[in-house]
């Protein structure tokens, strides 16, 4: 990289000038401000204690040894103490020559190290997914996509949580209300049937808690003492003592649920390396608790529940056993993560699971940690941000949720509308169309989420998402269509990119795209130790961006020198499969013809 190479030898400057050592990583490098001529800028300012000068000297002294000993080097101009450095076009020129082809460019070869194990989705089984399930998914794809292109060996992994109290709600609400519908009877996915069932539970419990409230009970002690809950309760405690009759509904109920889940993965191109479940890890988790208990690091009230105290960490006590013997959520975890720490010993064990849950996380590596697992330090929370709508939050008692996949119904109806009001499906068939407008919806539903930092809430609008002029994922779908068209038209011609350097001016629009494209190994670097896709979202829009301002400005086909028309053919070229490049990080498929 160019910038290694500048930072390198402005360290050497600094070295034979001033006769101080100084390392290479402590000179600060940027990309020069768009207002200002300049590739790359130095920030001459930590120097002057060694320098003693003022600093448009010391910056003229360092710019013109790196002017004598690197070659790629053109020019540079001083601002206020910043040393702004301009590379030559031949730089660029050579790197596009160089690269225009490389379809592996940006990504790093697979490694032979440990794996990354990430984890996202985990759904629970009482509910179809909602749109807060579909961000969890498209962040934690992405992520892992992202990290494997920065030459990471990556397992992704699912939790479903498939048992506890809110399992119960939807079991017990389907054997007094739904005893005779099935998902074929009702016409409906199994998913779908069995959240109905968790909403009416919450209904008629709401109607309980009512009747006692106005008994003059308070609303804690109703919600507790309510003859719904207390049999929910039962339920749970004849599922943890292997009840043959919940069993046999639960895993009824159960199938139903995963059949309507793989629906969902699969429209939105979700697919994991492994599944666990929470009915699996559970037992095990109460192992190690039990364990914790015999080492003093875990104690007991005396109604038999099993507690952290944490309180000396700055945190509080947690329970991991309930009185009745029942385990929690953080029961299984603990479970969990020992279980994918013997089976892959990952560098890093992710978990892509709402802010919400941030201090969750922190006593599950305190807990762990307590407990003798140094690899605790190795659990990543990827933490995001809620989805809000125009009209509130969601909640999924109340059935407000914004369900998966009538979303997606309704964003591919949008994108099928504008699509054809625009004529872009003009000169498809049928299933051509069909096809293009599922690309257009799911990719305006990916980019609309992706682009935003995962630790921000977000707002999220279905129309504002598909818009083929603004900052969304069927503009950048639709920029590498055009390219797709303009390099088949040339091929129409005779005309192809070249393997070629030209050596011809550079106009100042295709350096802008030649540097954009010169940065995306950096983006996917960047956007790997962030866990952030919304790097290489923001990426890929401003390639795509800048192109469309090149393709308006400058001539291609009608260009009369047939080395510029060859050398904005490669540059266009490179440009598009980029743009491939990026979006499939992001898990959208692009067009080639809209």
């Amino acid at each position: 990289m160019i910038e290694t190479t500048i930072r390198n030898h402005a360290a050497q400057a600094i070295n034979v000038l001033y006769s101080a050592n100084v390392a290479p990583e402590h000179v600060i490098i940027q990309k020069t401000r768009k207002d200002f001529e300049g590739d790359f800028t130095i920030n001459i300012f930590p120097f002057l204690k060694i320098s003693r000068e003022k600093p448009d000297v010391t910056a003229e002294k360092i710019g013109n040894y790196l002017l004598e000993q690197v070659p790629e080097l053109e020019n540079f101009n001083i601002i206020k103490g910043f040393l702004n450095i301009v590379v030559g076009d031949s730089f660029w020129t050579g790197f596009l020559s160089e690269k225009y082809r490389d379809k592996m460019f940006g990504k790093q070869e697979k490694s032979s190290g440990r794996p990354v194990v990430i984890e996202f989705s985990s759904p629970n089984t009482n509910k179809p997914l909602h749109l807060g399930h579909i961000r969890n998914n498209l962040i934690g794809w992405s992520v892992a996509e992202i990290l494997k292109a920065n030459g990471n060996v990556v397992m992704k992994v699912n939790l479903v949580n498939d048992r506890g109290i809110h399992i119960c709600k939807s079991m017990l609400a389907w054997e007094k209300w739904f005893r005779d519908t099935s998902p074929d009877s009702a016409n409906t996915k199994g998913d779908k049937l069995v959240g109905e069932c968790y909403v009416r539970f919450d209904q008629e419990l709401k109607k309980e808690v009512a009747v006692l409230i106005e008994g003059g009970m308070s609303k804690d002690d109703a919600e507790k003492s309510a003859p719904l809950m207390a049999e929910a309760q039962e339920m749970l405690q004849k599922w943890e003592d292997n009840d043959t009759s919940v069993r046999e509904l639960w895993s009824t109920m159960n199938a139903w649920v995963y059949q309507g889940f793989d629906l969902t993965y699969d429209r939105l191109g979700i697919a994991f390396d492994k599944v666990y479940y929470e009915s699996d890890t559970y037992l095990l988790g109460k192992q190690i608790v039990q364990e914790g208990l015999k080492m003093g690091v875990l104690f007991q009230e005396e109604d038999g529940s099993i507690w952290a105290d944490m309180t000396g960490d700055g945190l509080d006590k947690k329970i991991l056993q309930r009185a009745d013997g029942t385990s929690v959520y953080m029961t299984q975890d603990i479970g969990t993560a020992q279980l994918r720490y013997d089976e892959y010993q990952p560098q890093k064990l992710l978990y892509v699971v709402g802010n919400e849950q941030n201090y969750h996380f922190d006593v599950l590596k305190l807990i762990l940690d307590k407990l003798g697992r140094k690899w605790a330090e190795d659990i990543v929370h990827v933490s995001y941000g809620m989805v809000e709508l125009p009209h509130g939050k969601m909640k999924s008692r109340e059935g407000t949720v914004v369900d998966a996949d009538e979303l997606m119904d309704d964003m591919y109806q949008t994108a099928e509308s504008m699509a054809v009001e625009l004529g872009k499906a003009d000169d498809l068939n049928k299933d051509e169309a069909s096809q293009l407008f599922e690309m257009i919806s799911l990719g305006a539903l990916k980019y609309f989420i992706l682009r935003v930092d995962p630790k921000k809430n977000m707002l999220f609008n279905p129309e504002e998402s598909i818009d083929f002029n603004g900052h969304t994922g069927p503009f950048i779908q639709y920029t590498h269509a055009r390219i797709q068209s303009l390099l088949k038209k040339a091929g129409s011609r005779e005309l192809k990119p070249g393997d070629g350097i030209f050596t011809g001016d550079v106009h100042a629009k295709e350096k802008e795209i030649i540097k954009l494209l010169y940065s995306y190994p950096e983006v996917i670097k960047e956007a790997a130790s962030q866990y952030s896709p919304s790097a290489v979202a923001a990426f890929v829009y401003d390639l795509a961006r800048e192109y469309n301002q090149f393709y308006q400005e400058i001539s291609i086909l009608r260009e009369e020198d047939p080395a510029k028309a060859v050398f904005r053919l490669s540059l266009s070229y490179f440009t598009a499969s980029v743009i491939n490049s990026a979006m499939e990080l992001l898990g959208i498929h692009v067009p080639e013809k809209m």
